[in-house]
This record gives structure tokens, C-alpha cells and sequence, in this order.
């Protein structure tokens, strides 16, 4: 078991050194009602909830609309985001102005997931090659959220502090 370790850890070391890439770029889905669809009538109204928060209040910049998504509570794990609904309005008012609705997400999304109370969407997320100047490579990015009574309750993403 030692052995394998260290020649693994070894490969990784040389795939490093080498600049070996094998990353296939990450794909957005375009089949939007397809990712919403679900057997279950509560992972579909929730998959619709989530997807239609994105898109009208996050997107959109309807913050008005926000109490018709989020819990009073909403709990925020964001470090740069005040938890409270409250605290999402004012947050996000500093850099959102409402724009006409799009029937879609405009951002590439990759997968709308729901088990249980939590959704997940999953993003293509665009970087700067840091040994590439002037070039990208994808990635990619997730926000979930817990529903509770028919609203977000909580968030996650995998924000840090800048």
C-alpha cells in the first residue's frame, strides 16, 4: 500500500512539473427543462423555486421579488454576503439594477439537482490560465439552497473572503 502511495504521489508530482493537462473544458447544458423535470412533484417545485430565484431576483436584479423566495432567516454561508433577507436585498442592491426578465438562465449552467429540501446548481465557471497569460481554462461553480415552506431558507457556494 506504501508503494502505490508513493507512486502515485510521484505521477502527480511529475504530471505537475510537466504541465500535463488533461482537462476536457466543462459544458453547459442547454436543455433547461430537461434539468428541471423530476419524478417527484416537491423536487420539481423545488428545482423550479430555486431556478426561478436565479433568474428573476439574482439575474434579473428584482430584488423586490426576494420575499417571494427567501425566508425572512435566509441563512447566507457566503463570507461576503449578510445572512437575512434583509441583508441579501441591501447587499446586492450596491451592484444589481432590475433588467428585463429572461425566460432562461443566462448564466451556463451544467445541472439542476434536488434531493431532499437542498437544490444545487452547478455552473460553468471561466478563469484566467495563471501560466497562460491572456488565456482561460473552465471550471466549475455550485450554489445550493435548502427550502423550507416553499422558500430558500440557505445558501452554500464555495466562496472565499477576497
Amino acid at each position: 500500500m506504501k508503494i502505490r502511495s508513493l507512486s502515485l504521489a510521484i505521477l502527480f508530482g511529475l504530471t505537475l512539473s510537466l504541465g500535463v493537462q488533461a482537462q476536457v473544458p466543462v459544458q453547459a447544458n442547454t436543455d433547461h427543462a430537461q434539468m428541471l423535470a423530476a419524478a417527484d412533484p416537491v423536487a420539481a417545485a423545488n428545482k423550479r423555486l430555486v431556478y426561478d430565484f436565479w433568474r428573476e431576483v439574482f439575474e434579473g436584479g428584482q430584488l423586490d421579488q426576494a420575499g417571494k423566495y427567501l425566508t425572512e432567516g435566509y441563512i447566507q454561508h457566503n463570507p461576503s454576503v449578510p445572512t437575512g433577507r434583509e441583508g441579501f436585498v441591501k447587499f446586492f442592491a450596491q451592484f444589481s439594477k432590475p433588467k428585463p426578465l429572461e425566460a432562461r438562465i443566462k448564466a451556463p449552467l451544467v445541472a439542476v439537482l434536488a434531493e431532499g429540501d437542498k437544490v444545487v446548481l452547478v455552473f460553468v465557471q471561466t478563469l484566467p490560465e495563471p501560466e497562460a497569460p491572456g488565456k482561460t481554462y473552465t471550471s466549475t461553480w455550485f450554489d445550493m439552497f435548502r427550502i423550507e415552506g416553499g422558500k430558500i431558507a440557505e445558501h452554500w457556494d464555495p466562496a472565499t473572503k477576497r
